[in-house]
């Protein structure tokens, strides 16, 4: 893509590429500690609900005085948009807030004055990215996946299957999962990750963030995230994380019909780090992210035998993948592609997959839903059309609703479960975008 050149092009002519960003938290911060080491890009300005704690963290990753003073700090995402687009003072949004609600919220106000926008904020894009998307497009604003990310990597996988002529039969990530993970909370979180809930409050990090990673939600979300981008279709009953190290990614995800585990080609899924006794995989891909390839003929099939490729028995199936991911540390490829290229890492197209709130335990009418990672609900990937047709609650939404049914453990909790109150800018575009949907499918 020669954006480097690009970039020093920009350096050399005193025209760095200007972003804003939205949360200084993990991956904000991860992001901000590359910004010294990267000629002709700046960061205008900061929003956080603590610029203070936004101010400590750029110097705790290595910013000089003169860079942090060269940066506005506010409280105000909202405003830092409206006045980065009037003044021309910002060319790229990074939303970084986690906040599904507050995700819309910029998102839409950055597409309403024309600027980029990068969106770290899966929960966001899962609960309403086609309808931005589509805003977007319209707007002729990069709507982006955030580079660094899981799912922008796997979308780079795919697309280069795909363009290179390949049958793509399984995409997706690795995690360390186990069946009992989907009950947890923030009070048994740190059990699994080794932790003592004393050892994780020193190093500044948040059970409930934590616990979404572990109980399956993250996984479904940015699987939705992947199906909605690349059109592969989620399980029919969800991620079944099969346990698959990467030298038998090609063994095991391929179809049933083949002697593997996905119910038909063209799924996204999660591979487990662990087996279902607690044994770990051997060349576990837990950071990384994977694509399932079918050659597709006898010469190409031939090709992976030639050069080494990893495949299964029959020989036509392989699999590429990266065994990392560097979160905000790669965030700058997003960003330079939208400012340089007017091009996304990635970009939801239609609506595939959804998220749908699930019950922990046994929930009572009258109890309030705590959201993603929380105590009451988990979120389970389901086919787009499947959701609707039951009326799935989004887990983006799942917070702060009261229960006006009783729902059974492990079982979905619906539109007409919950008190939705007056409402609010992500519901009504939540409903809006199941309308159009409904509507397509009619």
């Amino acid at each position: 893509m020669f954006l480097y050149n690009d970039l020093l092009a920009r350096a050399a002519a005193g025209r760095p590429v200007r972003v804003g960003l939205i949360g200084a938290g993990k991956f904000g911060s991860m992001f901000l500690s590359q910004v010294p080491t990267t000629p002709g890009v700046e960061v205008a300005v900061i929003a956080d609900l603590e610029p203070a704690q936004a101010v400590q963290t750029c110097a705790e990753v290595g910013w000089s005085d003169e860079q942090t003073a060269n940066t506005a700090f506010v409280d105000d995402a909202m405003e830092m948009i409206r006045v980065g687009a009037l003044d021309g003072s910002i060319d790229v949004v990074v939303e970084a807030t986690g906040s599904p609600a507050a995700g819309v919220q910029h998102a839409r106000a950055c597409i309403e004055y024309g600027i980029h926008i990068v969106m770290v904020n899966v929960e966001a894009d899962v609960l309403a990215g086609p309808l931005l998307a589509k805003e977007a497009a319209q707007a002729n604003i990069v709507y982006s996946m955030a580079y660094g990310d899981q799912p922008a990597l796997t979308c780079e996988l795919v697309e280069w299957a795909r363009a290179t002529g390949f049958n793509v039969v399984a995409a997706g990530k690795g995690t360390k999962y186990l069946p009992q993970y989907h009950s947890s909370t923030p009070d048994t979180v740190w059990e699994h990750y080794g932790l003592t809930a004393q050892q994780a409050h020193e190093a500044g990090m948040n059970s409930q963030m934590f616990n979404s990673f572990l109980d399956g939600t993250k996984s479904a979300l940015e699987m939705a995230a992947i199906a909605n981008a690349t059109d592969l279709q989620p399980p029919p009953d969800g991620l079944q994380f099969p346990a698959a190290g990467m030298d038998d990614l090609a063994h095991v995800l391929r179809p049933v019909s083949e002697g593997g585990q996905l119910s038909s080609s063209g799924q996204v899924e999660v591979v487990t780090s662990i087996e279902r006794d607690g044994r770990p995989v051997h060349k576990d891909l837990r950071w990384g992210v994977y694509v399932v390839i079918e050659a597709p003929n006898d010469y190409a099939a031939g090709c992976f035998r030639q050069y080494g490729m990893n495949t299964d028995d029959s020989g036509r199936y392989s699999a590429m993948f990266k065994p990392f991911h560097l979160i905000g540390l790669e965030l700058n490829i997003s960003i330079l592609s939208a400012a340089l290229l007017n091009k996304p890492t990635g970009m939801t197209k239609g609506f595939v997959g959804d998220v749908v709130a699930t019950a922990k335990r046994g929930l009572k009418a009258g109890e309030m839903l705590d959201g993603e990672g929380g105590y009451t609900v988990w979120g389970k990937l389901y086919p787009a059309q499947k959701s609707l047709a039951i009326g799935g609650l989004p887990i983006g939404l799942a917070h702060n609703l009261k229960l006006i049914n009783a729902i059974a453990e492990n079982q979905p909790v619906t539109w007409n479960d919950v008190d939705i109150g007056n409402g609010s800018q992500a519901i009504d575009l939540r409903k809006a975008m199941e309308a159009t949907a409904r509507d397509g499918a009619g």
